[in-house]
């Protein structure tokens, strides 16, 4: 799973001019998934995410995670993060999976969020065409490839 963090003061998300997800302060994550990724990408990365410290304490100083803060998150799938460009000009997304495979995944990881938060997590809907707000707070934007991991 390769994913996109960013520390928000708020982000949203809308399908057919209707708003789907939407938070203040928090985390906007945007999620790929790729044939590789099973239910141990899901578990390492939402440990990951809740407890990565990028919010600002009472020193100003990124030593907080969202958790800490109690803010929100906000999901938004997006399977051009595995967009291969190496060769020409038009993407090839080839690594991208398939919604029966990403879709699984999608949830798990949605719904294990919520748990480690301890809130409900907002989200965008799995391979729609989507508009996604937001103001980027910092900026602080974070990449992590669960590929990577060790």
């Amino acid at each position: 799973m390769r994913v996109v963090i960013q520390r928000v003061s708020r982000a949203s998300v809308q399908v057919n001019q209707q708003i789907t997800g939407a938070i203040n302060n928090g985390l906007l994550v945007l999620v790929g998934i790729e044939d590789a990724d099973d239910s141990s990408d899901v578990d390492w990365l939402v440990s990951k995410v809740v407890q990565l410290r990028i919010f600002n304490d009472q020193d100003g100083v990124m030593n907080l995670s969202v958790k800490d803060v109690g803010g929100g998150i906000l999901v938004v799938s997006q399977f051009t993060l595995h967009a291969a460009t190496k060769k020409g000009n038009r993407p090839s997304y080839i690594r991208a999976s398939k919604a029966d495979k990403a879709i699984p995944l999608y949830e798990s990881l949605k719904e294990q969020l919520a748990l480690e938060l301890g809130k409900p997590v907002e989200s965008g809907i799995f391979g729609a065409d989507m508009q996604v707000e937001l103001i980027n707070d910092g900026p602080v934007t974070i990449l992590m490839d669960t590929k990577n991991k060790e």
